[in-house]
């Protein structure tokens, strides 16, 4: 099987394009192959199969071998490889996501090569139950939850995938490892969930560390970084366009006004290419 290693800001991926379905083994093979000790290493596997909706459709397996609705890294990473490969024609290709739909990314060409990735990531989903989570009301917004003898305040957003964005007087320094696995499981989020920090430094800069459902701390997140802009502007922290700034690097977020989607800019990265010796 041949693959390909990228990135987002961080963010790693084992990327498959040779495939017509995705295999049965996909759960197994994703927790063997991301493993960072025995396997490549990554936080997720990233499938590029045909689509009837699209140019192509992108399936992520997680690091665990659940599988992720959506990932704003892996899209764009998706496109480059794309993209680089001539494996679509123009610069605007439609991604179809397993979770959120098919997405509208525009490719920024520098020396033939995708430079960077615009996605319209589409809009947020605020109805609680639509999260999921189990409180019934639209939006959830400053809500008390209590995880380990602790009390936070989180609002719900989902981008096609689950978050819960809690705002932090310095994200940056914030014990991911202790406060992450326990909000992850909380019961308030029956499938699981994405747990931002985030502190805004200004109305148009905001820092985030993420715990991402199935992946654990990841270095960038361009779901989360859409969520946590959403979460700045239903707080009153921040403006519909901001900096994100993730362990990885920044993203470019707006929060489109006329239209009501969300539109992600950032880099995507190739590392390099190998082919497994044999598939178990």
């Amino acid at each position: 099987m041949k693959f390909t290693k990228m990135h987002g800001l961080g963010n790693d991926f084992i990327v498959i394009g040779d495939r017509q379905e995705l295999p049965a083994e996909a759960a197994r093979l994703a927790v063997k192959l991301c493993d960072r000790n025995f396997g490549i290493g990554a936080d997720g596997m990233v499938y590029l199969l045909p689509s009837d909706k699209a140019d192509y459709q992108m399936r992520i397996i997680n690091s665990d071998g659940s599988e992720a609705e959506q990932c704003g890294n892996a899209i764009r990473c998706a496109a480059k490889y794309l993209y680089d490969r001539g494996m679509v024609s123009s610069e605007e290709l439609m991604i179809e996501t397993f979770g959120a739909g098919a997405q509208k990314v525009t490719v920024r060409v520098e020396n033939g090569k995708a430079a960077a990735v615009k996605v319209d990531m589409g809009k947020p989903i605020l109805e609680g139950r639509k999260v999921p989570t189990t409180i019934d009301r639209t939006p959830v917004v400053n809500q008390p939850i209590e995880a380990g003898g602790e009390s936070y305040h989180f609002t719900a957003v989902s981008m096609g995938n689950p978050h819960c964005v809690i705002f932090v007087d310095d994200a940056v320094a914030f014990d991911l490892g202790k406060w992450g696995p326990q909000l992850e499981t909380h019961p308030y989020f029956p499938n699981k969930v994405n747990v931002e920090f985030a502190t805004v430094r200004d109305r148009n800069h905001i820092d985030m560390r993420v715990w991402e459902r199935g992946a654990g701390p990841t270095l960038a997140c361009g779901t989360g970084a859409c969520a946590t802009l959403v979460a700045s502007v239903l707080n009153g922290k921040a403006d519909r366009e901001a900096v994100v700034s993730l362990k990885g690097g920044d993203l470019q977020i707006e929060w489109n006004e006329a239209d009501g989607h969300l539109y992600m800019t950032g880099p995507a990265e190739e590392v390099f290419e190998g082919r497994l010796a044999a598939e178990e």
